[in-house]
């Protein structure tokens, strides 16, 4: 026991003796090793005061980095290093001081130590706070410039392609827009080179078909002219000045047949062909060619009386003109020509060919369509092939209660025109009805226009109106109704049937007083207002259906229509609507009454048992 408490006490000894003799060595806790200095890029170097008590931050170029720690060294310390945002781990243990860092990149760091002694005592530190600039160019804001550079060269790169493509697609747009010009430019072209020569109607079928409808009509005009001893003229005069006499002559007739609304057919040499009625049907067309007939023997007289001032050749002209069927199309497939045949183009050519110089000669059928206008010399009768004898006319002149001072014409010749022009309209009317109206007018229909139509003109008879009056309500019982061929507004009609008045009866030869007068009829008609005795017959004509015997029956034609348009929504107040209508109307015109002199209350107690069969009472 003894023993053991002596080796315990002599270990003591042996341990902390060589201890306490080097007293002098033992680390304290001022003794702690310190950051003596820093060595910059292998030269520079940054002391560091020993009673510093923070951390020098040291500030380096990314070219230039390199770094070195010297420490305070002891024979009994150890080290351990630690460069933190670079180093994974920390190092061995060295026993120097000293510790290099090259080629640092850039950024920042923190430079740790570990140490300890041979007893055992020690620590860390963090000694120093490092950054490393980047080079300038790889800074934030380099590379926020680089980033604003990149941007503008896409942006610029970008416009510049934008440029471009617009430039080129501007370029290709005029190149388009260029050629389809030329393109329009030679469709105008065609067209007016096809309208020349065909009729319009004939070159729109051809331009939008390729080919033409031989057609046949019934009611034709044809004018044939020659000029008088043209093959000797032709043998004695200078081909040149031959042509240019020609071209002046067929000028004339084209700019005289263009006005009237005559068709030129062709030229044959020295003859000139032309026809009325065609491609657009009209009952005036004998007078119309006529007239134009009247012009050209005016013009040719003219420059007979100047050439033999002049001493130039005399030019005398035939004129051959009779009126019926013929075929008209287009022949040729290159070289395209619009022609009629029949025996109405036989007979004009033997009407021309049997007249006399200066002379306009026509057919007795002619004659029987015109003899109202002109005056007209019967000069016997010709044989023509296939019809037997048939009589001939020369025409005089226009006959002097239609004619001015000058032999034109005159409001009298142009009444009756129109007058007869009033059978035209009536039959466009009534065909755009059948053909464009919507199937659901029931009332509203061709045979309404034509009802009206008819009343208005005996009641205007009756009346003994004007002529201009009666062309005025006529052409208003016509187009009275019209707005109702387009469906798009029932409500609206009477707006529809004044524009369509507007654009029709100027075509027809109408100025601008007498389409202002039908407007005026047709708008005091729906708005009820009676003004005149044209408006009394208006009046009387449109209402004439409350009148006749089958009013019950045109009525449901009426209901039908507005049911199905919802103007009518109930069969009881429709029957009190009508029962309302026919107490409070009554006949204007005195015909009117005469002709439809029906009890209004007779219609009323027959109109509600008629409901009545239906269980709808009052």
């Amino acid at each position: 026991m003894g023993f053991c408490r002596s080796l315990i006490i002599t270990l003591i000894v042996a341990l902390y003796f060589p201890a306490y003799c080097l007293a002098g060595n033992i680390m304290t806790v001022e003794e702690i090793p310190v950051l003596r200095r820093i060595i910059l890029n292998g030269d520079s170097v940054v002391h560091i005061s020993s009673d510093s008590n923070r951390q020098p931050e040291i500030i380096l170029n990314k070219k230039f980095n390199n770094v070195a720690f010297e420490l305070a060294e002891s024979d009994s310390l150890v080290y351990m290093y630690f460069l933190e945002g670079f180093d994974r781990e920390w190092s061995q243990w060295f026993r120097t001081g000293f510790k290099e860092y090259t080629n640092l990149p850039s950024g920042r760091y923190k430079f740790r130590v570990r140490y300890t002694d041979l007893n055992s005592s020690g620590g860390e530190e963090h000694l120093a706070d490092l950054r490393v600039l980047p080079i300038w160019y790889t800074s934030p804001a380099a590379l926020i410039i680089y980033f604003l550079l990149a941007a503008l060269t896409i942006w610029a790169i970008y416009s510049m392609i934008n440029l471009r493509f617009a430039r080129t697609q501007y370029m290709l747009e005029q190149i388009i827009n260029k050629r389809t010009e030329d393109l329009i430019i030679e469709k105008e072209k065609t067209e007016n080179l096809l309208a020349n020569v065909l009729p319009k109607n004939t070159a729109s079928e051809i331009m939008e078909t390729g080919k033409a409808t031989k057609m046949k009509y019934n009611f034709v005009t044809v004018l044939f002219s020659d000029i008088q001893g043209f093959t000797k003229l032709a043998e004695e005069m200078n081909p040149e000045v031959l042509i240019d006499e020609l071209d002046k002559f067929f000028f004339y007739f084209d700019s005289v047949v263009e006005k009237l609304g005559i068709e030129k057919i062709k030229t044959i040499g020295d003859a000139y062909m032309c026809a009325g009625g065609i491609p657009e049907k009209n009952r005036t067309n004998p007078v119309e060619v006529i007239l134009a007939a009247l012009e050209m023997q005016s013009y040719m007289t003219r420059l007979k009386e100047a050439s033999k001032i002049s001493g130039m050749q005399l030019w005398d002209i035939r004129i051959g003109i009779h009126t019926g069927t013929v075929v008209a199309g287009v022949v040729g497939h290159k070289k395209l020509s619009y022609d009629i045949w029949g025996d109405t183009v036989n007979t004009a050519s033997r009407m021309e060919s049997s007249g006399e110089a200066g002379r306009i000669n026509i057919s007795g059928t002619t004659y029987e369509f015109v003899k109202d206008f002109f005056v007209c010399e019967y000069r016997g009768k010709m044989p023509v092939k296939y019809k037997g004898e048939i009589d001939m006319y020369f025409i005089n002149g226009i006959i002097p209660g239609l004619s001015d001072d000058r032999g034109n014409p005159n409001s009298r010749f142009i009444l009756k025109m129109k007058i007869i022009k009033l059978q035209d309209i009536e039959e466009t009317v009534v065909k755009m009805f059948d053909d464009e109206a919507p199937p659901n007018m029931y009332f509203h229909n061709s045979s309404l226009v034509k009802s009206i139509s008819n009343q208005a003109e005996i009641l205007a008879t009756a009346e003994k109106v004007s002529d201009e009056e009666f062309i005025s309500v006529k052409l208003a019982a016509l187009f009275l109704f019209t707005g109702f061929i387009s469906d798009s507004d029932y409500g609206k009609a009477d707006e529809s049937s004044l524009l369509l008045v507007e654009d029709m009866l100027p075509r027809y030869g109408f100025d601008r007083q007498e389409t202002d007068e039908v407007k005026r009829l047709i708008r005091n008609s729906f708005n009820d207002r009676l003004e005149s005795v044209t408006d009394d017959i208006l009046h009387d004509a449109r209402f004439d259906y409350l009148g006749r015997v089958d009013y019950i029956k045109l009525t449901e034609k009426l209901l039908k229509e507005e049911t199905e348009y919802g103007r009518v929504h109930d069969r009881k107040e429709w029957l009190s609507a009508q029962i309302k209508v026919l107490s409070g109307h009554d006949f204007r015109t005195a015909r009117a009454r005469t002709l439809r002199g029906v009890s209004p209350e007779e219609q009323i107690a027959a109109m509600k048992s008629y409901y009545a069969s239906d269980g709808i009472s009052l």
